[in-house]
């Protein structure tokens, strides 16, 4: 799959999952804005991929502002002539329960995901419009989104709430032809090495060592089993495909459901509270839905 002519962002593409979109976006011909806070990590990374060939340079600008936004994407304007991709990727994590977290570790995870992923987008839509619309907003979400995940208090708000633009921006940019869809990755990285049953499999990922084939099957693998996604929903083929959640890792790619009524009664002159209490065994109780996820996707079986 090609993407010559095309100029795509990456932000926290220093390591982990954001390089390896960055280096698949340029290896597939794209030219790309390898951004991270941290600028020696970003830099080295632009600079492995002229090495192989492609077109890259490094951005250091911290995600959340507009200010950092704008400088982002007049960086992919000023160094390529245009923006055509933005991989709304970099991340941070406090992770504390309810009862622990302090208010500045939850604003701190909120505004580099979820209003950073705002103001990186609302700035490529701007410059899509520009040039007449056919982008791509690329945003990463997680399966703490769509899962409850202990612990995770600012980190599933976030993820959550990038879904729920998703669908709204999907919805507001159809008619310039550009597409707004979701990933959900899952991969072994460092973000994942705390995890009782991950260390081990972290470090093979890291070694460069196969994964066990039950791992992979069951939906666990390494970053670059994750970045051909982010390659197809970025390519032409990709025109038709918006307003999705698509989950990724190892061998396996699901989409993922939008929100929907499962179980709908209606009653003449309202509900009282204990109507609501009569009904509710036979015609919600059975409906109920599962929050919690069963096992990390992919983690060996017992750990």
């Amino acid at each position: 799959m090609q993407l010559n002519g095309k100029v795509a962002v990456v932000t926290g593409a220093g390591r982990g999952l954001g390089q390896a979109y960055a280096k698949a976006l340029a290896a597939a011909g794209a030219a790309v804005v390898v951004n991270d806070l941290d600028g020696e990590l970003a830099d080295q990374t632009a600079a492995d991929i002229r090495a192989a060939g492609g077109q890259a340079v490094g951005e250091h600008s911290a995600i959340g502002s507009t200010e950092a936004a704008d400088a982002i994407v007049a960086t992919a304007v000023r160094e390529f002539g245009r923006l055509d991709v933005m991989v709304t990727n970099a991340g941070v994590l406090r992770d504390r329960s309810l009862l622990k977290m302090d208010d500045a570790d939850f604003d701190v995870v909120v505004e580099t995901h979820l209003r950073g992923t705002f103001t990186c987008a609302r700035a490529a839509a701007r410059q899509f419009k520009e040039q007449g619309g056919n982008g791509r907003l690329i945003l990463i979400g997680s399966p703490a989104g769509q899962r409850a995940s202990f612990g995770q208090t600012g980190y599933t708000a976030s993820k959550a709430g990038i879904v729920g633009l998703v669908r709204t921006w999907a919805a507001e940019l159809e008619r310039s032809g550009s597409t707004v869809n979701a990933v959900i990755p899952v991969a072994l990285t460092r973000m994942v090495a705390t995890i009782p049953g991950m260390a081990e499999l972290v470090e093979k990922a890291d070694k460069g060592e196969p994964i066990p084939a039950d791992v992979r099957a069951g939906g666990l693998g390494t970053a670059d089993d994750v970045a051909p996604l982010v390659v197809f929903l970025a390519s032409d083929e990709a025109a038709g495909v918006t307003g999705q959640a698509i989950g990724v890792g190892g061998d396996r790619i699901a989409i993922w459901s939008h929100p929907t009524e499962v179980a709908v009664e209606s009653r003449a002159g309202g509900w009282s509270a204990d109507a609501i209490a009569e009904a509710f065994p036979t015609a919600f109780q059975p409906h109920l839905q599962a929050f919690k996820p069963d096992t990390v996707p992919g983690a060996p079986e017992g750990k």
